[in-house]
């Protein structure tokens, strides 16, 4: 009998877009360090002290717990803002911002370059990046600067991370991000521009997986991932509600857990999904492939 094993042993991982111990990036890291990668971090620029200090004094230790008892470690922590693509990028006022001012080399080109330099070539690229500061408004509400704010962050910057990373990248790797099931059904509520994002998002994901595919080899997939009541997920406002929908309406009758989403990003990132590019895979308990809600009251 052939026994199968996800193994990512001897493989760098870069991780965008970890702030806490709760959210899917956090669930993806520890998932692939028990798959035996190193993991590098990268963290929102303002939230990089924060972070830092709750995990190096332990408050994270419960979550970094392995199911073989070892700790989640990092080979680094990086600061990134990948709303920038290089320096002269970053305007004056963020420049001078507090948060800002005494953390260096937060770009994305400047991210990509350092840790090529300390770590040389990864082998993963993971994106768990999204944000529109007008979330809560409408997609009619929604103002110009706000909706190209939500691209920029949520979509635009998957792209800049392939654009930057493919050349310190070895052949054969892979890149993932994560999306949501807005992108192809309308959740009222989800505004901002956040379901364009999303869209756009799965669309660069087929779009990228044929060009760097040609070009470099490198895989490209996406995760369009349950509702979960992350930090992120919290300031939509009704995260709740929408956990309660899937529970009454998702054809497993249940939330996802972020360590499902964790175990589908080291598979995709394992060889043994080698012929797998350019998919967007659900894991959402299966309520995409709803077309009827079972709690309609008009079924009652």
């Amino acid at each position: 009998m052939i026994m199968l094993s996800i193994d990512l042993k001897g493989k760098k991982v870069f991780i965008a877009g970890i702030g806490d111990d709760k959210g899917f990036g956090w669930a993806i890291a520890k998932a692939m360090f028990q798959a035996g990668a190193s993991i590098l971090v990268g963290t929102w620029t303002p939230m990089l002290n924060i972070f830092t200090s709750a995990f190096n004094s332990g408050k994270f230790d419960e979550a970094r717990r392995c199911e073989d008892g070892s700790m989640l470690e990092f080979a680094g922590i990086y600061p990134i803002d990948a709303a920038f693509d290089a320096p002269e990028d970053v305007p004056a006022d963020i420049k001078e911002n507090k948060r800002y001012k005494s953390v260096e080399g937060y770009t994305v080109s400047e991210v990509a370059k350092r840790l090529s330099d300390e770590h040389g070539s990864i082998d993963i690229l993971v994106h768990s990046l999204a944000n529109s500061p007008e979330i809560k408004k409408p997609l009619l509400k929604t103002s110009r600067q706000g909706y190209l704010s939500a691209l920029s962050a949520s979509s635009y910057s998957f792209i800049s991370l392939l654009s930057h990373f493919v050349p310190h990248m070895n052949s054969s790797g892979v890149a993932l991000n994560l999306s949501y099931l807005a992108s192809e059904r309308v959740i009222p509520g989800y505004g901002g521009g956040m379901s364009s994002a999303k869209a756009a998002l799965e669309s660069d994901t087929r779009t990228l997986a044929y060009e760097v595919g040609t070009e470099y080899g490198i895989r490209v997939n996406s995760i369009s991932a349950g509702a979960y009541g992350s930090r992120a997920a919290k300031a939509i406002g009704f995260i709740d509600q929408m956990i309660e929908y899937s529970t009454a309406n998702a054809p497993l009758h249940r939330a996802i857990e972020a360590q499902e989403v964790g175990s589908v990003a080291a598979f995709l990132a394992s060889s043994l999904a080698s012929g797998i590019t350019g998919e967007v895979v659900h894991v959402d308990c299966g309520l995409h492939a709803m077309g009827l809600s079972l709690d309609s009251p008009c079924l009652q």
